[in-house]
């Protein structure tokens, strides 16, 4: 009896067909690694650093991941990961005219650091509030900081901002009220963490330039009076002092002078009186030829007795000790130019034998 399909040459048992049945295995399998390896990519979230995920089951949040790594969610459509960019941004608010406390107007840019924080309520706000979309959170902190600008502006004088003296200048108070008029809101609303905001750019306008120019000008003005009367008050000192130690000096110098001047004399009468005691003819003579020659000139025309003194030694000669007692003694210069005539005649009379 013959049995189809079991023998040698069946078939199910050909060569052709074990080969086929081979490929639709490894077809099957690798299809099966690659559907598995699918799957398991759709399971993996890759969150870098300066990043956070927030994982939604059918569009609902159910939980955030802001550590770095890898994290598993179940694939699309089930679950699916919003990542947020949590690095710093800055956001400028362009030059605005604001109102100082005194009524003056001033153009103040201002900026602010902001990012999302990595709280994982704050994430949950930022993506609720602006939908991710870190442009509309800038738009929406612009505005805030500009409403802000207004409100603190009001709080300080223009001197407060605009200064000559660093010491008065209120920029960093300025800057910190701002920042406390804009990130608590910010934080609430948007879940945006407010890091800094500080004054970019500061000018004035046309017609507050000008005030701001005179009043600068009448600050140095007293600050230029103050000093000059300053430099005033001790150019007077130091000339009154310098006067006072001239005054001083000139009247030591006097005293010095008239001391010498004393010793001098008193030096000249020792001389003299030593002079006269040793040879009273010769002293006479002397005396009298010093008086003649302070008494004529170049030009001097004289007409005088001679034997009157001192001009008796032009015709007696020296005098002996006691020929004339009464020239014994030394001459008095005044008297003898008291006896003076000074005239412009060249006769001269003659000696005589008396005195």
């Amino acid at each position: 009896m013959f049995v189809q399909g079991t023998g040698e040459n069946s078939p199910a048992t050909t060569p052709e067909t074990v080969e086929h049945r081979s490929r639709l295995l490894y077809r099957t399998a690798v299809a099966t690694l690659i559907l598995l390896a699918a799957v398991a990519a759709a399971c993996v979230v890759m969150v870098p650093a300066g990043e956070a995920d927030v994982i939604t089951r059918f569009g609902a949040p159910i939980r955030v991941i802001t550590r770095p790594g890898l994290a598993f969610k179940l694939p699309a459509p089930f679950e699916s990961a919003i990542p947020i960019d949590l690095r710093l941004r800055t956001t400028s608010t362009g030059l605005q005219d604001v109102g100082t406390r005194d009524g003056l107007r001033v153009l103040i840019q201002s900026y602010a650091a902001w990012q999302v924080p990595d709280d994982p309520r704050q994430l949950l706000q930022f993506l609720r509030s602006v939908r991710n979309q870190p442009a509309e959170a800038a738009d929406q902190l612009r505005n805030f900081v500009v409403a802000g600008l207004h409100v603190v502006s009001s709080n300080f004088a223009l001197a407060d901002l605009v200064n000559i003296d660093p010491g008065k200048v209120r920029i960093e108070s300025f800057e910190r009220q701002l920042r406390g008029q804009v990130a608590p809101r910010m934080l609430r609303v948007y879940g945006i963490e407010i890091t800094q905001v500080g004054v970019e750019r500061l000018t004035l306008p046309d017609e507050t330039l000008a005030a701001t120019v005179a009043r600068m000008k009448a600050e140095r003005e007293t600050v230029a009076a103050q000093v000059t009367a300053q430099g005033l008050e001790e150019a007077a000192a130091i000339r009154a002092n310098a006067d006072r130690d001239a005054r001083e000096v000139v009247a030591q110098a006097r005293q010095r002078a008239a001391q010498i001047e004393a010793d001098a004399e008193q030096s000249a009468a020792r001389v003299y009186a030593a002079a006269y005691r040793s040879d009273p003819g010769l002293y006479t003579t002397l005396r009298s030829l010093d008086s003649l020659d302070q008494v004529l000139g170049r030009n001097t025309s004289l007409i005088l007795r001679t034997d009157a003194a001192p001009f008796r030694v032009l015709t007696a000669g020296p005098l002996g000790e006691g020929a004339f007692p009464a020239l014994e003694r030394a001459p008095d210069p005044k008297l003898s130019r008291s006896t003076l005539a000074p005239r412009r005649e060249t006769e001269i009379d003659p000696p005589r034998d008396g005195p």
